[in-house]
């Protein structure tokens, strides 16, 4: 049967697939916020007003042009929080080109595989990861058309064969990008790569509806607005940093970014209140850090609408303390690369319901079903909302999210089903559908066949005041199949592994089956950049550790 309207819907199907995207909006507000600040750079002591950030944004867009850069030809760039990343932001879109951050803390050998993957027709790096860049290069298949480096400090040599920045816009005009070819909103506008917590990353692609709508949604929940000044502490690579009050949201609807480009605490107080700023978004790892210093040396923090946290759940005791020493405005936001954030706790949800992830978000859906060994649970097919039976969390988010991955027609399927993602967490529900999250599938343990869920004994361990933090995997045991060991950064130089037993013993929340086995005292975890644990590198660090007889055992 074909489709019926009750009224013509040729212009408006002409005009809102063509016109609403991403960078038509920044457009909007360069012609109405001319004279207004977009981004502001402390390290540079400048400001550009959204008129002189798009006439830069142009020369970048020409040069591409002047390069043979086309459709869907793609754009990498390896930066850190910087003016440069905007320009590599918005310049592919005015071209119609796919722009793709990632990750500059990456290993040469993962940097040459995500070339080789995307082969961009452009990359351009950072200055302080050049040797990594430079030995990317040497070891991808792929060579770009053209090799850029952005050098903030203008010291730094440029390697054979690289341009600087700055050499290749200065020739090209600064008007808008004359271009032969259509844009709609189901192109792919944004490229990113999860941020591998189980092993090398994916690319998940963005169309510009996706790009539009992410914007929406942080407009909305936290919301934001054209007279709010944001920092997003993290890098901007990931979905996180790039969406939640980063370049996405905040250009879009014509507030200021202030570029945060390497995260200190005391820095980013400093800038609080100097700038007056109104949003600031971060991993918990940082508010922590924010915590401490401004108990030592408080700053200025009034103008604070709200901090926005994400990458992990808040503890209830650190909620409590955040709301009284930082802002009583404190959110956190759940979700993944694939989507962005798809639950949402608001201050008026905390700190009675700290520890979850919060309830879905305006215009998605998240469901618990049930897991079983040989098939996906189906999306009708759900654990109870007694928030104790576990599950694995789906999300629908038909606003955010492409439910796809490039190359990767195996994962593809493995992961979105019937309009669901199939993010791997495993958790709980409630009868008001807050979902509380205690773990990866993968990162399940299964101990004389009884499931040991990593999160809860590691909130449990860092519940003792001597631990700053733990991450807790499974190792091979010939009894159990498999045993636990916990990794634990002391807080206190005088913690020892028998005072952690005896401990976990004695709390009235572990059973016996949960306690670790063994430990192991390290001087730091490993996290992605959004804050979260990468339980897949101390698995296989357990391994060897196991081997080497490394634990102590109690």
């Amino acid at each position: 049967m074909s489709e019926s309207y009750t009224y013509d819907i040729t212009m408006f199907k002409e005009t809102f697939e063509h016109e609403f995207t991403y960078i038509k909006g920044f457009l909007r507000n360069v012609h109405r916020f001319a004279n207004r600040p977009a981004v502001t750079c402390p390290i540079r002591k400048r400001i550009w007003t959204y008129a002189q950030l798009n006439r830069d944004v142009n020369r970048f867009a020409n040069a591409l042009l002047a390069d043979g850069v086309e459709k869907n030809d793609v754009v990498m760039y390896q930066l850190l929080n910087s003016l440069e990343f905007v320009h590599c932001y918005l310049a592919p879109q005015k071209i119609a080109a796919i722009n793709c951050p990632i990750n500059f803390r990456l290993s040469p050998g993962e940097t040459a595989y995500i070339i080789d993957d995307s082969k961009p027709a452009v990359y351009v790096f950072d200055a302080e990861i050049k040797d990594t860049a430079l030995e990317a290069l040497a070891m991808a298949k792929h060579q770009p058309k053209r090799v850029v480096m952005v050098d903030i400090t203008g010291e730094e040599k440029v390697p054979n064969g690289v341009i600087r920045f700055e050499e290749y816009v200065q020739p090209h005009r600064d008007s808008e990008p004359v271009i032969d070819w259509p844009m709609h909103i189901y192109d792919e506008t944004t490229r990113l790569y999860t941020s591998g917590t189980t092993g090398m990353p994916k690319g998940v692609p963005l169309n510009s509806i996706n790009d539009v709508l992410s914007a929406h949604d942080v407009a909305m929940h936290f919301p934001l607005s054209p007279v709010d000044k944001t920092m997003n502490m993290s890098p901007w690579f990931h979905r996180g940093g790039m969406h939640s009050g980063g370049p996405n949201p905040t250009l879009y609807v014509g507030g200021e970014i202030v570029v945060l480009r390497h995260f200190n605490p005391k820095t980013s107080l400093e800038f609080v209140e100097e700038y007056h700023l109104t949003f600031l978004i971060g991993a918990p790892p940082m508010l922590k850090m924010l915590y401490e210093v401004q108990q030592k040396t408080p700053y200025d923090l009034s103008r604070l609408k709200g901090i926005v946290t994400m990458g992990a759940p808040l503890a209830r005791e650190d909620c409590i303390n955040f709301q009284k020493t930082l802002t009583p405005n404190i959110f956190n936001g759940y979700g993944t690369s694939e989507a962005f954030w798809n639950t949402f706790l608001r201050p008026y949800d905390l700190p009675e319901m700290s520890g979850s992830a919060g309830r879905s978000c305006t215009d998605d859906e998240v469901r618990v079903v049930k897991m079983y060994l040989d098939r996906k649970g189906e999306p009708d097919d759900l654990v109870a909302k007694d928030g104790t039976e576990v599950g694995e969390v789906i999300v629908k988010a038909p606003a955010k999210t492409t439910y796809s991955y490039l190359n990767n027609e195996k994962e593809s399927k493995r992961v979105f089903y019937k309009g669901w993602i199939y993010i791997g967490d495993m958790g709980t529900w409630d009868e008001n559908e807050f979902i509380t999250i205690v773990g990866r599938k993968n990162d399940m343990i299964v101990s004389s066949a009884e499931n040991i869920h990593p999160v809860q004994v590691e909130e449990i361990l860092n519940q003792h005041p001597k631990v700053k933090e733990s991450i807790v995997v499974g190792v091979p045991d010939e009894l159990r199949g498999q045993a636990v060991v916990a990794y634990v950064v002391k807080d206190d130089p005088t913690l020892t592994a028998e005072e952690l037993q005896k401990y976990c013993s004695n709390h009235k929340s572990l059973a016996n089956y949960k306690k670790p086995r063994y430990y192991r005292f390290i001087d730091e975890l490993p996290y992605t950049a959004t804050g979260k644990k990468r339980h897949f590198i101390i698995r296989e660090m357990a391994v060897e550790d196991q081997k080497n007889g490394r634990f102590e055992r109690i």
